[in-house]
């Protein structure tokens, strides 16, 4: 994977949104990196999703890539839908690298 696949950035709101693996999960985690005038969440404020490894189990929502699971989806859709009431923007806004695009059931 390239550094290309694993990050995209939507400059309009200043969301990052990077993907990692680890030895057990799938991880995408955004932040805010420039606070949108029309949001609250302040620059450094985050959220991730993070589905296990083999990529089948439900999608679980957290404040960061390493918090406590706050709820699990099936769908990405809906989990992208929470990520982005907890960035409060609006969730067609949210960049999603290429790596990530298939996470979900």
């Amino acid at each position: 994977m390239t550094d290309e696949t694993l990050t995209a950035e939507e400059h309009g709101n200043g969301i990052r949104a990077t993907y990692d693996e680890t030895e057990t999960e799938r991880r995408l985690e955004f932040s805010v990196v420039t606070p949108d005038a029309e949001s609250s969440a302040g620059a450094g404020t985050t959220a991730a999703i993070a589905q296990n490894r083999e990529g089948y189990a439900m999608l679980k929502v957290r404040p960061t890539a390493d918090g406590d699971e706050l709820e699990r989806y099936y769908g990405f859709d809906m989990a992208l839908d929470h990520v982005a009431e907890l960035l409060e923007v609006s969730p067609g806004t949210l960049p999603v690298p290429e790596a990530a695009a298939d996470m979900g059931m």
